[in-house]
This record gives C-alpha cells, structure tokens and sequence, in this order.
C-alpha cells in the first residue's frame, strides 16, 4: 500500500492538482479580461499597483504561513482542493480532521492525508450544493432566522477552532498548553503596542510567530525523544 501511495497516488494526485491549480488561476482572471475587452475598463498600473501593495501588506503573509501549517494536517492532495476551493480555515481543516478522527488516522500519515482527501472532498461537494442554493436564494433565508441565530453564526469560527485546539490538544498536551500560553503572552504584547514599530504587525505577527514557533518546539520535541528512546535502548 505504501508503494502504491507513492509510486501511483501521488504522480496522479500531483498532475491533478497543478493541472485544476492553474486552470483556477487563470479563470480567476476571466471577469477582469471580460471588463476590459468587452466594456474597456481598463484600470491604470498605478491603481493596479496600489491595490496589491495594500492587499499584500494584509494577507501577504498568508501566502506563507497557509500551505506550512496546513500541509501537516490535510496533505498534498488536501492542499491542492483546500486552495482551490477556499474556506479552508472555517470548513476544509475542520472537515479534514474530523475525517482523520473517525478513520482514525493520525495528520501526517499516508493513511491521514488520504482520510483528509476524502473529507474535503465530501465538504467541497455539499458547500457548493449550500452557496448555489444561497446564491440562489440571497439574503432572504437569513432574513428569516430568528435574531439569536444571526449573532450565534458570528462565534462558528471561534468555535471551530476551539475544538479543534481541543481534539489536537488531547494529543500533544504540553506543547499545545505551552503553545497557548506563548500565543497569549505575544498577542497582549502586540495589543499593547510591542511591536508597533513593525509595518502592519497586528496583522501579520502573530500567526506567523506561532506558527513558526510551533514548528521548531515540535522538532526540538522530536529530537529529544528520539534522544531518549536511543539512550534507552542502549542501556537496555
């Protein structure tokens, strides 16, 4: 199965994945060629140049930090639907681990990235189903739902994420009750204007700190376990 994962799954998942990856980009563009072949809305490069500078300096890093926090948990496959299909934070991930806790399947195995696959692909299909029909429909349904509901639908991100803190948390208990408390410590720094001499830190900083941070306890963990079973195995 490993061999068939690697020698066959993976070529195909790849050559997929840039093939469908491409083609989103380049219709990504297509609104923007119809404005301006069609109806001569051609901006000016300064205006063009403008609106990068500023959508950059805000989600710049996010470009970055995205696809290395992520990949860990969804896989290659996972991370060509999730950046394809978008809603990654608030739908794909939480779908993707939910899919690798059922199958029980840990995040960075074969056997998660597949599970991951899977569950995403099921979120990709019955989210499509929901905004056409919401497209559809418009702001009417929400209209309807009561006023509770309304405020309610503002905390689901907060939400998620908390249970998914929760559900890798139980896994890995000291790094996740050390990562918090560094998250905690940077951010009321970052709130109390530490880092104001940064270029839009408030921004950026944080998840980029913790991400990063993470990554680096996570390998140092490693090492020293690994360190530990060696030295006990040779005094064994």
């Amino acid at each position: 199965m490993k061999d068939y994962y690697n020698e066959k799954y993976m070529p195909v998942v790849n050559r997929t994945g840039k093939i469908t990856g491409y083609l989103g980009v380049l219709l990504s563009f297509c609104p923007a060629i119809v404005l301006a072949v069609i109806y001569g809305a051609v901006p000016q490069p300064a205006a063009l140049a403008t609106a990068f500078i500023a959508g950059a300096s805000a989600f710049g890093v996010l470009w970055f930090v995205e696809p290395i926090s992520y990949f860990p948990v969804i896989g290659p496959a996972g991370t060509y639907m999730a950046f394809l299909s978008g809603n990654i934070s608030n739908m794909r991930i939480p779908c993707a681990s939910m899919a690798q806790v059922a199958a029980g399947a840990e995040p960075g195995t074969e056997k998660g990235s597949v599970a991951a696959t899977l569950g995403m692909a099921t979120s990709i299909i019955i989210n499509v189903s929901v905004l056409t029909a919401g497209a559809i429909l418009g702001t009417r349904v929400l209209s309807m739902l009561p006023g509770g509901v309304q405020t309610a639908l503002g905390y689901l991100i907060p939400a998620l994420f908390g249970a998914l803190l929760v559900q890798f948390g139980m896994k890995m208990v000291k790094h996740s009750i050390f990562m918090i408390i560094i998250a905690v410590i940077l951010y009321t720094a970052i709130g109390m204007g530490v880092f104001s001499w940064l270029p839009g830190a408030s921004n950026w900083l944080g998840t980029l700190a913790c991400v990063f941070l993470s990554i680096a306890i996570g390998i140092a963990t490693m090492r020293n376990s690994r360190t530990e079973n060696t030295e006990e195995e040779k005094t064994e």
